[in-house]
């Protein structure tokens, strides 16, 4: 659909931010269309613990559908298009889509997200050892499921180290291999020693998933070693093509401040969710979302002189 009259606000991105924002803006009475690429993290999720109201767990496919279906209930749109271009135009913004169709909006929220770097494996391979629980990337979103498990963790740098040093709560059993060569200061290889957390050096061969495990072959080893599951700690990439196009400074890590949900350097513009400087969790995302949507309410209001202050009068102490 193309809708030639500008919504309210345009929300890019269908994951938890994306959705939660469309839900408090429906509530607020504010058109708002959702448009997103069926790309979102969460739905790669086989079944998370860490949703809080969940404690038998939830499919990221069925949180998805229950936060798309309650925006939906109170009059978000919701469409599935790849955003190419994203533009100033008067004073809103003009969202372009890679297959031509172009929206306009008063406000624009981005919940676009991170990818992951992933760990050399066929795309179907990959996502069956994710859905035997045998290949994770979040320990935070899923440590406690590995309790006493033998973890392995990739990594070449500080952030393998961290990663492996946060599961030990969980595990004595923890292994470090650094991916291609070690960055490892002498200080972090005192730490890992003393948390007793083996490190194993060799660059990274192969991998295979076995059902029940992950065998991992290093160079200089004879034989794999195998892990109840594994951790690649090899980071991410923020999402924020759009935003920077928009004149938005992102960190080195491409990551979008974290003052973003509640303003950005371009007026009416606003972020949420993993592509905003933090922690990549569930419950933050919907938080951003709600504190996005609100701002950007609250912005629109202001702009219409909705507010006591934009019509000059003192606030209520």
């Amino acid at each position: 659909m193309t809708r030639p009259e500008p919504f309210e606000v345009i929300v890019v991105g269908a994951g938890p931010a994306g959705l939660a924002a469309a839900l408090y803006l429906a509530r607020f009475r504010r058109s708002v269309l959702v448009v997103h690429d069926g790309q979102s993290r969460a739905l790669r999720i086989p079944k998370t613990y860490n949703v809080p109201g969940y404690p038998e767990g939830i499919a990221g496919v069925e949180l998805v559908q229950r936060l798309t279906d309650h925006a939906v209930e109170f009059g978000a749109v919701i469409v599935e298009a790849q955003i190419r271009s994203a533009q100033r135009s008067g004073k809103g913004f003009m969202l372009t889509s890679a297959d031509g169709r172009r929206w306009g909006s008063r406000a624009l929220i981005l919940a676009t997200g991170i990818r992951l770097n992933q760990v050399d494996l066929p795309h179907a391979e990959h996502e069956a050892a994710i859905r035997a629980d045998i290949l994770r990337y979040c320990p935070v979103c899923d440590g406690y499921e590995h309790i006493d498990s033998k973890i392995g963790v990739i990594g070449c740098d500080s952030n393998g180290a961290a990663e492996a040093l946060f599961l030990r709560q969980y595990s004595r059993d923890i292994t470090l291999m650094p991916h291609s060569h070690s960055e490892l200061s002498r200080e972090q290889i005192t730490e890992l020693d003393e948390a007793g957390i083996a490190v194993v050096q060799g660059a990274l061969r192969s991998l295979s998933p076995q059902g029940d495990r992950v065998d991992v072959v290093l160079d200089g080893h004879d034989r794999p070693l195998s892990f109840d599951v594994l951790y690649p700690a090899l980071g991410t990439r923020p999402r924020s093509e759009l935003a920077a196009g928009l004149g938005v400074v992102v960190a080195d890590d491409g990551c979008v401040d974290a003052g973003a949900v509640r303003q950005t350097s371009v007026p009416g513009l606003f972020a949420a969710g993993d592509v905003v400087e933090g922690l990549d969790q569930i419950s933050v995302a919907i938080g951003h979302g709600a504190l996005a949507a609100t701002s950007a309410h609250n912005w629109l209001r202001e702009c219409d002189r909705h507010t006591l202050q934009a019509a000059g009068r003192k606030k209520p102490s």
